[in-house]
This record gives structure tokens, C-alpha cells and sequence, in this order.
């Protein structure tokens, strides 16, 4: 899996955690899967949660910098509703923990 894939299925992981994805959270999941230039095939396999439960592992390798961007991200998303529910604020913090980050 590559790195722009494995980004947007942890967007994903986060973006549906409260179990709706709203208007506003589909529409910056597809914004980012444009940013980073999904394919769509790549694309097809991040709506399908294909590879979801091996996307964590596939970014493990990325300098902590990265990891400290990729979760800022997520929180972004998280938050493109307007709001940040408790199970949205988890899913972040346990992907962080994933990655090695220390909250």
C-alpha cells in the first residue's frame, strides 16, 4: 500500500468513527484524496475501506515530523463538520498511539 492511500484510509478511519459521514466530511475526504492524486482505483479502495486495518503499519516507517503532520490532519478532518465528536477525538488518539506519538 502507498503512502497517499494508506493517508486517506486513516482520514476515512477518522471521518466515520462516529458512524455518519456528513456532507462536509465527504467532501474533504475527496478534496484530499484530489490534493494527494489518488488514482481512481485508489480511490475506489479508500470509499471501500479496502486495507483499512493495514493502513497504520504502512505509515510506521515515516520520520516523526510526518506522523506529528498526519495527525494534525486527521484532526482536521475530524473537525469538517464543525464539530469534534468524542469518538472522532479517539479514533485520533488512538492512530496517534499507533504511530508512536505520545499525546
Amino acid at each position: 500500500m502507498n503512502e497517499r492511500t494508506a493517508r486517506c484510509l486513516l482520514l476515512s478511519k477518522v471521518l466515520i468513527a462516529d458512524g455518519i459521514m456528513t456532507e462536509n466530511e465527504r467532501i474533504f475526504l475527496d478534496r484530499s484524496m484530489t490534493k494527494m492524486g489518488l488514482t481512481p482505483e485508489e480511490r475506489r479502495s479508500v470509499i471501500e475501506l479496502e486495507g483499512w486495518n493495514e493502513a497504520e503499519s504502512a505509515l510506521s516507517a515515516l520520520p516523526t515530523q510526518d506522523k506529528q503532520e498526519l495527525l494534525s490532519e486527521l484532526v482536521d478532518a475530524a473537525s469538517a463538520d464543525g464539530r469534534l465528536s468524542p469518538l472522532e477525538a479517539e479514533m485520533v488518539k488512538r492512530i496517534g498511539h499507533s504511530l508512536g506519538l505520545d499525546p
